[in-house]
């Protein structure tokens, strides 16, 4: 029985994405595609969100830039859509600024303003925040009216992965100081886990590639470094800066020093691109699989029908792979600081 449901998918999605290629050709669209355009056009940030079923018009989003002379623009992304230009400030098709607003100023020259506007990744933070506070309140709301009793369905099933974290993550390597670093420790795996998931959703409020954006999981990476580093023990520095190691290696050549505080910075960039890397990976290859159907189109029916089939087949794969992912990544970055905090709370032992 599943295997004919995928097979019915499969073909369902095969039949509507020739369809639409076909309708494509019969409208007169003589310009090639472009899938270098399209791949990175889905990856990188905008200052609107793509609507289902149309890919010109976007939902408008609040563009808030401070001009050359200091004042302060706030205004509709709408008004910057098409090529169009508002207040002298315009999207930039090209140049070392394509994608961001730039202005004019007096003379005639382009400038990068100071920009503060609510872009598609910064609106898909808010709602990614937003959901999952919808997910976490209720139970804690239900545990405040009934601390005796079990809740089921959705809110069991959210209470089923927090003690899967907290019982096989946080609690064996943290230990008596567990439920000291869990609120944090919970909130980064459910925060990671909620932006993969909605980066896998083609449609609103999904479609945000935030875990592939290097920022958001530099941004990650740094909370971990601070909570590392702020809270650890004075064993924990002592091992950083004077370590057990013969003194000709730290004094007056401080070898040993150096190599730990290079390894204090290398933990929180090895979060950032381990998450970076793996999540915008898999968006890529659903990407070019997807492609394959357009770059193959133009050679004819049968030869579009026939990668379609395959192209489908395989994004569906992948699709169900990069879901698996979505779930290992946040499980694994939660582990590893939950690693890194118990690491800087040694203390020293007396023999």
């Amino acid at each position: 029985m599943k295997n004919k449901v995928i097979c019915l998918v499969i073909g369902f999605l095969t039949l509507f994405i020739t369809g639409v290629f076909a309708a494509g050709n019969n409208e007169g669209e003589e310009k090639p595609f472009d899938a270098k355009e399209a791949i990175f056009e889905h990856l990188l940030d905008n200052y609107g969100w793509e609507l289902p079923f149309s890919h010109e018009n976007r939902m408008p989003l609040p563009v808030i830039v401070r001009d050359h002379n200091g004042k302060w623009n706030i205004f509709s992304s709408q008004k910057l859509e098409h090529g169009q230009s508002y207040n002298g400030f315009y999207i930039a098709s090209e140049g070392d600024h394509k994608g961001k607003i730039v202005g004019i100023d007096d003379n005639g020259n382009a400038y990068r303003p100071l920009d503060f506007s609510i872009t598609k990744n910064v609106m898909a933070l808010i709602v990614a925040a937003f959901l999952i506070c919808l997910c976490i309140f209720p139970l804690a709301r239900w545990y405040r009216k009934h601390p005796y009793k079990a809740p089921r369905r959705w809110l069991g099933s959210i209470e089923f992965v927090i003690d899967f974290v907290y019982g096989g993550v946080i609690r064996p390597i943290l230990g008596k100081e567990a439920t000291k670093f869990a609120p944090y420790l919970l909130t980064l795996f459910f925060f990671i886990l909620g932006i993969n998931i909605l980066g896998m959703i083609v449609v609103f409020p999904g479609g945000a590639n935030l875990s592939g954006n290097i920022s958001v999981t530099l941004v990650l990476a740094v909370c971990t470094f601070l909570v590392v580093n702020l809270t650890g023990t004075k064993h924990y520095w002592k091992e950083i800066f004077w370590p057990d190691v013969p003194t000709w290696i730290k004094f007056p050549m401080p070898i040993m020093p150096l190599i730990e505080v290079f390894g204090v910075i290398t933990k929180p960039v090895a979060l950032m691109i381990r998450l970076f890397a793996n999540m915008l990976g898999g968006h890529l290859i659903v990407l070019v699989l997807i492609s394959l159907i357009f770059i193959f189109g133009t050679m004819g029916v049968a030869v579009l029908s026939g990668t379609t089939v395959l192209s489908v087949a395989f994004s569906v794969f992948m699709n169900v792979l990069h879901f698996l992912i979505c779930f290992i990544q946040a499980y694994v970055f939660t582990m590893l600081s939950a690693l890194f905090i118990s690491l800087a709370r040694v203390k020293e032992e007396h023999h």
